[in-house]
């Protein structure tokens, strides 16, 4: 049996040398390998040994059919880098600078909108990050003071993942998580941060709620943040984005992790404040809610609340967009609809 063998892996060896292309390939390892290849007759010759002599043979046996596994798996990736070349010999020279004939994509109403947020506060020294999808409850909830049996927990409907994590409510799921990248500020400067992301609640869908929506969330921290600041960022915001002065109001709100806080509502853009169905015919549309930042979610992103203080503000983007493009409906966003969608050209 050795002496065979050693004949079938002269013949691979030979045989392989010759191989060009992968379907070659495959027909040596079904000629060695296959149900009625040579290695696999030696194996079942086996039975006719002696239990000395089969294991001795059963070794070599198993070791000359992992020589050739390892040998055609080695070839192959040798043929493919052999065509990965010869695609790139062949390949035809495109000159990108020649312009498109078909038409080109378009942003996103709601990414065009974010990104003149964004370009507004970068001029205002506020660095953009961008926080997870998938949180943990803790960041989600706890870590912005809505500890378990809260009842602010029963006003976000939350998806639930299988390990025990869950899809963001809000984007101040990201606020711990950013307090304790960048920790407190020096004496005399400010933390002030961006962060928009996509947001997921188990909503009642109609024509100003989805499931799946855009939000953008600032805070700013340091020694002497008040509510003078907040006001002034949230005028300069929405003058900025409106390029008009837009008529806006401000109420007491409950959130848990600002005290005080705020609802900063804007003159429906749709209706003109007379009622209608995106507005829920009050006139007014809910477009950031805002605060102070609660000390124990400062507390809790390693930040004394004692020294510091500072405002936080979660602001709708698809809410905003809608109101910036008269769009009625909050579904058209999500809906795939480039013919209502790509007139929104930046």
């Amino acid at each position: 049996m050795l002496e065979n063998l050693a004949k079938i892996k002269e013949q691979f060896s030979k045989e392989l040398n010759a191989v060009n292309s992968k379907d070659e390939l495959e027909k040596i390892r079904v000629a060695f390998l296959g149900k009625k290849g040579l290695v696999t007759e030696e194996l079942k010759n086996l039975r006719n040994l002696s239990a000395d002599e089969k294991k001795t043979a059963g070794m070599q046996v198993n070791k000359l059919k992992q020589e050739i596994e390892q040998a055609i798996i080695d070839h192959q990736k040798i043929l493919e880098e052999r065509e990965y070349q010869k695609e790139i010999e062949n390949a035809e020279v495109y000159d990108y600078s020649i312009p498109s004939e078909k038409p080109v994509g378009t942003l996103h109403p709601i990414t065009i909108v974010q990104k003149q947020i964004e370009d507004i506060f970068k001029t205002m020294g506020f660095i953009i990050e961008d926080g997870l999808e998938i949180q943990t409850e803790y960041n989600n909830f706890e870590a912005v003071n809505i500890p378990k049996n809260h009842p602010a927990r029963d006003m976000q409907d939350t998806y639930y993942l299988e390990n025990g994590q869950i899809l963001k409510t809000h984007t101040s799921a990201a606020q711990n998580t950013i307090m304790r990248k960048y920790g407190a500020p020096n004496s005399g400067e400010t933390l002030k941060v961006l962060f928009p992301g996509r947001c997921f609640r188990n909503e009642n869908i109609d024509a100003s709620h989805e499931n799946t929506f855009f939000q953008l969330e600032g805070m700013m921290i340091g020694e002497d943040i008040s509510i003078s600041n907040l006001i002034y960022f949230m005028k300069v915001l929405l003058t900025e984005v409106f390029e008009r002065d837009v008529k806006v109001r401000l109420r007491p709100g409950f959130f848990p992790f600002v005290e005080p806080g705020f609802e900063l509502d804007i003159n429906c853009a749709i209706c003109g404040g007379s009622g209608c169905p995106t507005c829920k015919q009050s006139g007014w549309l809910e477009l950031l809610p805002c605060g102070m930042i609660h000390p124990n979610v400062l507390r809790m992103g390693g930040i004394d609340p004692d020294k510091y203080t500072g405002f936080a503000f979660g602001l709708g983007l698809t809410r905003l967009a809608m109101m910036k493009y008269n769009i009625k409906d909050i579904r058209l966003f999500n809906s795939g609809n480039l013919k209502q969608l790509k007139q929104f050209v930046r």
